[in-house]
């Protein structure tokens, strides 16, 4: 399995869209099962709060959601 880590400072705008695009596309190519894609923030200043609302109407526009998308610290899972 490949592990694909996005990480910005909030994980609210950046990492997040990276994350839920590259999803997105990896669904589109039918290889779910070959990815584990995560998104994670370098500080604690959002951690908990949903996709700022800017990106997740951009990431609209384009057919991709966001759901249950909430900003996190990197766990053990993500960088191993």
């Amino acid at each position: 399995m490949k592990k694909i880590l996005f990480v910005c400072h909030g994980n609210i705008c950046r990492s997040p869209m990276a994350e839920f695009v590259m999803k997105d596309l990896v669904a589109k190519a039918g290889r779910e099962a070959e990815f584990y894609i995560e998104s994670v923030a370098t500080s604690t200043e959002e951690i908990g709060n949903p996709v700022y609302p800017p990106a997740r109407r951009k990431l609209a526009e384009h057919g991709i959601g966001c759901a249950g998308g909430l900003s996190g610290n990197p766990r053990p899972t993500a960088i191993l």
